[in-house]
């Protein structure tokens, strides 16, 4: 399948600020990620401590060449510590189906 693929990934913090900064620090050094289309942080609406940071990739062979690299651990890891394992895995990946 060649359609665009969204990564979620799901933390929990008890400081905004903390996660934000984080999230700051790994969008700069992710922005010239070939296949990288961008990324958002979200924050719950019912629950201010949980996060979301959704990216978007051009396709799932982008992500998997990124995410096999050797700098997506190094890249990520100002994040990894909120990371919620609380419901198992933290992510979920996704193909894009239908979009207007």
């Amino acid at each position: 399948m060649n359609a665009e693929v969204r990564v979620l990934v799901r933390h929990l913090a008890d400081r905004a600020e903390a996660v934000e900064s984080a999230y700051h620090q790994v969008s700069k050094d992710l922005a010239e990620v070939p296949g990288m289309l961008g990324n958002e942080l979200l924050r719950g609406a019912d629950d201010a401590q949980v996060f979301l940071v959704m990216s978007r990739w051009r396709d799932m062979a982008a992500f998997r060449a990124w995410e096999a690299g050797a700098r997506h651990r190094d890249s990520t890891s100002p994040l990894r510590p909120f990371r919620d394992h609380g419901q198992g895995r933290p992510f979920e990946i996704f193909y894009v189906t239908a979009a207007y």
